[in-house]
């Protein structure tokens, strides 16, 4: 499978997922999002279009946490747990994007749901 039919399975998975879940303000989109080397994760109102919470492996504070990217995916997942949880945001619809559950993407997942997230 070369880079563009991925490109391109990726964008219809992301089409068809939009359709079966809208983040509200009671219970936001978890949108994530994973570069080659960041990851990155943001709770979304779709109603209203605005970003609720967002938090990534690049900001300032997140530069010190070191290990394997899979490690930081789950470090970064738990403090968007936290931070959604000081904010009174239990419940999220989970939205891969379009990449497979596997890896970085499963160890976020799993570090919001340690932090208190349900989804």
């Amino acid at each position: 499978m070369g880079q563009v039919e991925k490109v391109t399975r990726r964008q219809k998975i992301k089409k068809r997922s939009k359709t079966r879940g809208q983040g509200t303000a009671e219970k936001p989109r978890l949108c994530v999002y994973r570069s080659l080397s960041q990851i990155y994760a943001q709770l979304v109102d779709d109603g209203s279009g605005v970003t609720l919470l967002s938090v990534s492996s690049m900001s300032k504070d997140n530069k010190t946490i070191s290990g394997t990217k899979t490690e930081v995916s789950r470090a970064i997942g738990k403090q968007l747990g936290e931070k959604a949880v000081e904010k009174g945001i239990t419940k999220v619809i989970f939205d891969r994007n379009g990449f497979r559950y596997h890896g970085r993407v499963k160890a976020l997942a799993e570090g919001a749901r340690e932090a208190g997230l349900v989804f």
